[in-house]
């Protein structure tokens, strides 16, 4: 029946509009051009066997597996010269094909930065479960507003035992903040192991910082780097590099004991594919993973995510995705679904950031998410601005409640969420993230004083 509703849909849309009209509609943006390809995301339930003998019938080409449970998910490709709508109706009615939809591109989210803050410059050394920081990072409103000290003193709750995986563009895994949490991930922009983003910039490149200057390097970001440095970052190439550093500091800031698997599905500039993310999806998954920070957003609903976060969700893993930046009040996905945790940001003074999406309904709950002072490539810092730094601070705190007990659910742990601090924020459904109250919540789920 869903396979008839599909091609049903196809076909009024393509016998109704035009190339460009259908895909506005649907909200796809088609790949390709003179000598290039489009993209498909195909599941066929005869494995690469069957895929491949449609594609030699069709004239598509499978690129690679995207490592679904049951082997039945794959990207391929078609030639530029085919219209991919005409060409997903045409393979529906191949045998074995269960589902086709375009693989879409995908961005990591930012808004617009407002200049350095004063704890940006605070640079006193301090300890911080087994390494030393500087002090403006732990001690950042921020901080304060959430209550994470509180959690980690009162419950010793501090995310021990838990893998959160950090799907993203990537982390300094030389930086020495992190360093210690961070476990092996991988890159999927070039299909090998680690995970790194600092493979994205040549060393050439970059003066060796001497960490002197707070400067704006891109949209959201304010980091403390060498001018030099800062002139080869500021760049369209480099729109989101340290994007994966930052949200990673964040979860480590919540959740210090916690480790971190850095799953690089975007480049520097911030972009992406949707068959990337559902490969680190099924991978973190398959590799211990019990939370997935998901700082991005698809700006159309895909099946395949929708599959993708249900296995996540059925298997104990627990998701958490930032709700957008554009100020309005639409879906973004996998925001949107109803089984991930979605974000929304607040200013320092517990006002709704003008750039945040807030769903349609509320989303689920807030957090900081304006001038947030996190790690950054190299050993520094910056802050970032943006639903982005929102959600990790979500993350680790569903990570502090899993190291409590390994059991806690995706609607356990969103129920104890809810046990936030009332802002007058109605849009965003006025919860803003309180660290400590949630981890009591969820420890009298427990049955635990």
């Amino acid at each position: 029946m869903k396979r008839l509703i599909w091609l049903l849909i196809l076909i009024l849309t393509i016998a109704s509009v035009s190339q460009p009209a259908s895909a506005q509609l649907l909200g796809l943006n088609l790949l390709g051009g003179s000598g290039s390809s489009s993209r498909l995301i195909v599941r066929d339930s005869l494995g690469l066997g069957g895929l491949n003998l449609t594609c030699l019938l069709t004239g598509c080409s499978v690129q690679q597996g995207i490592g679904d449970p049951n082997g039945q998910l794959f990207m391929v490709t078609i030639p530029s010269t085919l219209n991919p709508l005409t060409f997903i109706l045409r393979l529906l009615l191949q045998p074995g094909i269960l589902g086709a939809e375009i693989d879409q591109p995908v961005k990591t989210q930012a808004a617009t930065a407002s200049g350095a803050p004063s704890y940006l410059n605070d640079r006193t050394p301090v300890s911080f479960y087994g390494t030393t920081v500087w002090e403006g990072y732990v001690t950042q409103p921020a901080v304060q507003l959430i209550r994470s000290d509180a959690a980690h003193t009162t419950y010793n709750a501090t995310g021990a035992g838990i893998t959160v995986a950090v799907i993203d563009t990537g982390v300094d895994p030389d930086n020495p903040v992190l360093k210690s949490v961070l476990i092996s991930g991988y890159d999927f922009t070039r299909n090998v192991a680690g995970g790194s983003e600092k493979a994205d910039v040549s060393q050439s490149t970059v003066a060796v910082l001497d960490s002197t200057q707070p400067a704006q390097v891109n949209q959201s970001t304010v980091a403390v780097l060498d001018q030099s440095t800062v002139a080869v970052l500021d760049t369209s190439k480099y729109a989101a590099f340290g994007h994966g550093t930052m949200t990673s500091g964040i979860v480590h800031l919540v959740a210090p004991q916690a480790k971190i698997m850095p799953l690089k599905a975007f480049k520097a500039d911030g972009s992406g594919y949707a068959s990337d993310v559902l490969r680190a999806v099924y991978y973190a998954m398959k590799n211990g993973a019990k939370v997935l920070n998901m700082s991005f957003d698809f700006p159309s609903y895909s099946p395949e995510l929708k599959n993708a976060i249900n296995y996540a969700n059925s298997n104990g893993g627990i998701c958490v995705a930032s709700a957008g930046n554009d100020g309005k009040q639409i879906l973004v996905y996998p925001a949107a679904l109803s089984n991930t945790i979605d974000v929304a940001s607040t200013s320092n003074q517990d006002g709704q950031s003008s750039f945040t999406n807030y769903g349609a309904p509320p989303v689920l709950i807030a957090a900081p998410g304006e001038a947030v002072m996190t790690t950054y490539p190299w050993g520094t810092y910056a802050v970032g601005w943006g639903t982005s730094f929102s959600a990790p601070m979500v993350s680790g705190t569903a990570a502090l409640m899993a190291g409590i007990n390994k059991s806690c659910s995706q609607s356990q742990a969103a129920n104890a969420l809810t046990a936030a601090d009332t802002i007058n924020a109605p849009p965003i459904g006025n919860r803003r993230l309180d660290v400590y109250k949630a981890v009591q919540s969820w420890r009298m789920t427990l049955g635990m004083n």
